[in-house]
């Protein structure tokens, strides 16, 4: 039987870093007030809607536009934000679709942008989803489940070349070879179809030293698997970018990764951004060529103990932000 859970959603819910985020966003918000606009939010991620629910009562003339691709969170989300009318508008799409879907709602630009990527709670916590690989269900994955390939059709149809690669890229698993050969062995007698089949598999070839030392010997294989089947990295290479299109003048994007192949593609797409486009050796720089983005944040910030005290699942966030500082071209 499906495991629901059936607690309102603002208890089953601890938006991660959600001070953090709402005051770097009320910079991008104060430049709307300021300019004699109404303030735009789009939460690309919307997830349960946690951070949007705070935006939207800290900040009484915000209108929010929460976007994701699930459509249960959207539906949970909406009973969740409700009591804000019309100011929220919820859009089924994924976040490098940010420009089309202000467009879609007659809203011409951005003053902050919030993405918080990676697997969301609900998608973890619906056991049915198959995200998890603490207990048995399909083997899924799929962040919309209307549409694409499941983390079972990859299990059953990949050659061992491919999950190979997979497995060692977005995972970053040393065994990549060992597991991706035995999955294939595995599934000549039947098909992998759930989640516990495929962690038996795995722990099979995966040293019983390196699981103590490491975490859950499926840990790495699953995530993996989760970028592949929903194209993670592919649609983050081209979100970034997108998003920053979107903003205003004096607006801001805020984002929260959670390992270090997506504050890779966040890091390099904020910095080309940052700096003059001037070529070198150029005696002047043009307007066109002077930086579009200021970064807002050191490095990568990180939770504090108190963050992560407050919702486990913070401790390995990493925080960029920018605001646009140029108009756009």
């Amino acid at each position: 039987m499906p495991q629901h859970d059936d607690r309102p959603t603002s208890e089953r819910h601890v938006p991660v870093l959600l001070d953090r985020c709402v005051n770097l966003l009320a910079g991008g918000i104060e430049a709307a007030h300021d300019a004699g606009r109404s303030p735009v939010v789009v939460d690309a991620t919307l997830g349960m809607g946690g951070h949007s629910e705070a935006i939207l009562a800290r900040f009484p003339d915000v209108t929010l536009v929460g976007v994701d691709r699930d459509e249960q969170a959207l539906a949970l989300a909406g009973a969740r934000l409700a009591p804000f009318g019309a100011r929220a508008r919820l859009v089924h799409a994924v976040y490098d679709e940010i420009p089309e879907v202000l467009d879609s709602v007659g809203l011409p630009g951005a003053d902050g942008i919030l993405m918080d990527l990676g697997v969301s709670s609900l998608q973890l916590d619906e056991r049915e989803r198959g995200f998890a690989y603490s207990y048995d269900a399909p083997l899924d994955m799929r962040m919309d489940t209307s549409r694409g390939h499941t983390a079972a059709d990859v299990v059953n149809t990949y050659s061992v070349e491919d999950l190979t690669r997979i497995i060692r890229a977005w995972g970053e698993e040393k065994f990549a070879g060992r597991i991706a050969r035995n999955i294939v062995a595995v599934r000549a007698g039947k098909p992998i179809e759930t989640t516990g089949e495929l962690v038996e598999a795995i722990r099979a070839v995966v040293p019983a030293a390196a699981a103590r030392s490491g975490g859950h010997p499926a840990k790495r294989t699953f995530q993996a698997l989760r970028i592949e089947v929903n194209e993670e990295l592919d649609v983050l290479e081209r979100a970034v970018p997108a998003a920053v299109d979107s903003l205003r003048l004096g607006g801001r994007i805020v984002v929260m990764s959670y390992h270090s192949l997506e504050d890779k593609i966040v890091k390099a797409a904020l910095q080309a951004r940052s700096r003059s486009s001037a070529p070198p050796g150029f005696p002047v720089e043009l307007e066109e060529h002077k930086p579009e983005l200021k970064i807002l944040t050191k490095g990568t910030e990180v939770p504090t103990a108190e963050e992560i005290a407050e919702n486990p699942r913070a401790a390995s966030a990493r925080l960029r932000a920018a605001q646009r500082i140029r108009e756009r071209s």
